[in-house]
Parts: structure tokens; C-alpha cells; sequence
């Protein structure tokens, strides 16, 4: 969905290392811990260690990119001259070497066939037949008089005129 995964973060909020459980981290191409200003400079700046840190835990991105963290405040702009120029060296990286290229495309593909299977289950789900033999169906299923995938397969053969 996305050529650039930025992850934002905020330092002391707690969840610094919580991402790994959720898997968001190793989707990230750069972590960027917002709001290292002020008093926070000193949290930031932590929460930035350790994410780069965590980072290595990870395997090898197949784009070539070593993913890294780094801190910014949008107060102040600092860092964010250095967000955008990581931003322009990992777009550089992936052009060249044709990954952000390949990405595109399997991306493109992967929307086509969502596309299909969502116009699919539309079409399928509001088909007045459908409708009628699903509510029979799963009273059958219910009451163990025909198996699910009997009573999938027999909505399946009306639905495909079979």
C-alpha cells in the first residue's frame, strides 16, 4: 500500500519496544521518534537507542534497506531535514536497484485480485437465491442435517449455475 513504511512514535509513552509484539516494527523502514524537544530531548533520544536496537532483531528487508530510528520534533523542525533525506536515500536505494519497481507491480496485482474477490462476495452476497439458501443452509449445518462444506458447495453450484 504504501513505498515508504514511516513509523511515528512518541518517547515515554511507554510502548517503545511494544511494537515487536504487534509486528509493526519489522514492516518499518524508519522509525521516527517525534516531540525530541524540550524536556523530552533526554527520553527521545532513549527511545531512539532502543528502537535502533530492536531494529537488528529483525531479519534482512529484501529492499536492500537497513531500517533505523531517529528522533524529530515538529515544534521546532529539528530532524526533519534528516527524515526527509533518509526518505530520498531509501528511494534512491530501492530505484536503483529496481526493487521499488517490483514492489509497484506486485503491489498493483495484489489491489487487482482484492478488487475481484470484494466485487465477488458483494455480488455473491446480495444474490436473492443466495440469501434464501444461506438462512436454509445453516439451519441444516445447525442442526447437523448436511455438512458445512456440502451446504457451501450446494449454495456454490446455484450461485455458479451448476
Amino acid at each position: 500500500m504504501v513505498d515508504f513504511f514511516l513509523l511515528l512514535k512518541i518517547a515515554g509513552a511507554g510502548d517503545e519496544l511494544q511494537g515487536i509484539k504487534r509486528g509493526i516494527m519489522e514492516m518499518a523502514d524508519l522509525i521516527v521518534i517525534n516531540k525530541a524537544d524540550g524536556d523530552n530531548i533526554k527520553k527521545a533520544n532513549l527511545a531512539k537507542v532502543e528502537f535502533h536496537r530492536a531494529l537488528h532483531l529483525f531479519p534482512a528487508k529484501k529492499s536492500g534497506w537497513t531500517a533505523s530510528a531517529t528522533t524529530c520534533s515538529a515544534v521546532t523542525g529539528d530532524g526533519i531535514e534528516n527524515v526527509w533525506k533518509m526518505i530520498e536515500d531509501y528511494l534512491n536505494l530501492t530505484k536503483n536497484n529496481t526493487y521499488f519497481f517490483e514492489k509497484r507491480k506486485e503491489q498493483n496485482q495484489y489491489w487487482m485480485m482484492e478488487t475481484i474477490v470484494e466485487e465477488l462476495k458483494i455480488n455473491f452476497f446480495q444474490h436473492p437465491a443466495i440469501l434464501t439458501l444461506i438462512e436454509t443452509n445453516k439451519k441444516a449445518v445447525a442442526n447437523n442435517e448436511i455438512s458445512p462444506f456440502t451446504a457451501a458447495q450446494n449454495i456454490l453450484k446455484v450461485y455458479f449455475k451448476k
